[in-house]
């Protein structure tokens, strides 16, 4: 199954970040035999959506706030996230990525139908830094490990 992993975010807005450093592990980690692509972006709706053209299954990993302790992991399907998301899956100048596949697909663009999330409770995802705060840095190494199991 052509699989590629994409860390979303900024790598220079703290927390920010994550998205991209567990990419990167992932790509240090994962077997070069799986050939599975490896990516980082600061990309969301139409534009993201282009990156995902010819694989059959894709992983994204994203910060996100929310209530949820700073570090928190959640995994979810696309189709479960309610299609206003927030961050990198959506624009304001753009559209959601659920929006986005669904017009890919009517223009005839191969997309997968299997989209899944990995995102990590953040707390500082606007303070210019490459660093990551510490409840977030200490899950790096936890969502990692949840994306090479996913692979």
């Amino acid at each position: 199954m052509k699989t590629i992993v994409i860390g979303l975010g900024n790598p220079i807005l703290g927390d920010d970040g994550v998205g991209w450093r567990v990419a990167e592990e992932v790509r240090h980690q994962v077997d070069p035999c799986m050939q599975i692509d490896v990516d980082c972006l600061s990309l969301g709706g139409l534009s993201l959506m282009e990156h995902l053209i010819g694989y059959e299954r894709v992983i994204l990993i994203d910060a996100f706030i929310s209530n949820q302790e700073a570090g928190s992991i959640t995994v979810s399907k696309l189709s479960e996230l309610p299609n206003y998301s927030a961050f990198h899956i959506t624009s304001v100048h753009d559209t959601s990525l659920q929006n986005a596949i669904k017009l890919g697909k009517s223009l005839g663009a191969i997309l997968p139908a299997d989209v899944t999330v990995v995102g990590i409770a953040a707390k500082y995802v606007y303070d210019f830094s490459e660093e990551l705060s510490q409840p977030v840095s200490d899950a790096v190494q936890k969502a990692t490990k949840i994306v090479i199991n996913m692979l």
